[in-house]
């Protein structure tokens, strides 16, 4: 396997154990470019970490991760479906991992679904949305009467804008009242000028088709949208609770924006 992927970079970036010699030679390829690389990848998986634990005590017991959303670089525990339930007092919540990666699917599948039978693992696109939805494993895990959370961890590959907005859409019809969809994106927003030639050349020759939007854009996709507070920020940004410190000092360093919207 020579193609690097978002989900196995993360976990190199975080320290984790599975990822290919693609996977950390991009990594290091990114870092070069930009030094802060590895602490921007300890960042999002922080603040995916928050917005669980942030959603878990607000009542939610269900989860749709779609995408990169078994980021194994996390310590044992902390993994996002372990995030889900450690709260004292709270249920255990059930846990859906969308991936299409095939090293995520087998890992997640043979060291996570025989002991926790609270969560499963499907295989999914986020640019084939409607088949998701349509997921025998999706409809009937999960209970579509009551209030889940979608986190939509890979919108960066809906390069599409309409398609995009279609996926928000479709959400917004068909998950029951007061639930939540969480987004986070790539930006080059923070980037300095004179290193964006470089990074949008390793982008391209290491992640193709990886969409890259600005602020106003990901704000665009959530239009209409009641957000959670603080809104649409970077993730170091989000509900910082002082324990994750990576580009706490620089948030734009980060090169992700993050939100948490309530679904009417």
């Amino acid at each position: 396997m020579t193609q690097a992927r978002l989900t196995r970079i993360l976990d190199a970036a975080a320290g984790g154990k599975n990822n290919f010699v693609a996977d950390r030679d991009a990594m290091r390829r990114y870092d070069t470019a930009a030094p802060v690389t590895t602490e921007a990848a300890r960042a999002v998986l922080r603040y995916l970490c928050r917005v669980v634990r942030h959603l878990t005590a607000e009542g939610v017991d269900q989860f749709l991760i779609v995408g990169s959303g078994v980021p194994s670089g996390l310590p044992p525990g902390r993994q996002l479906h372990d995030v889900a339930r450690a709260d004292p007092g709270t249920s255990a919540a059930r846990v859906v991992y969308v991936e299409n990666d095939p090293m995520v699917l087998a890992l997640a599948r043979a060291t996570i679904e025989p002991i926790n039978d609270l969560v499963r693992v499907v295989e999914g696109d986020v640019r084939e949305f409607d088949e998701i939805l349509d997921d025998r494993v999706v409809q009937t895990f999960l209970d579509w009467d009551r209030p889940m959370a979608v986190l939509v961890v890979s919108t960066h590959s809906l390069d599409d804008d309409e398609y995009a907005r279609y996926v928000v859409k479709r959400l917004r019809q068909v998950v029951p009242e007061r639930s939540y969809l969480s987004l986070l994106h790539t930006t080059f927003d923070g980037i300095p000028p004179e290193l964006l030639p470089a990074i949008h050349d390793l982008l391209a020759m290491t992640l193709p088709g990886h969409a890259v939007r600005t602020r106003e854009e990901v704000a665009g996709l959530l239009e209409g949208l009641d957000l959670v507070e603080p809104g649409l920020v970077w993730v170091p940004q989000w509900r910082p609770d002082g324990r994750d410190t990576a580009c706490a000092d620089r948030p734009s360093a980060s090169g992700s924006y993050g939100a948490v919207a309530r679904m009417p």
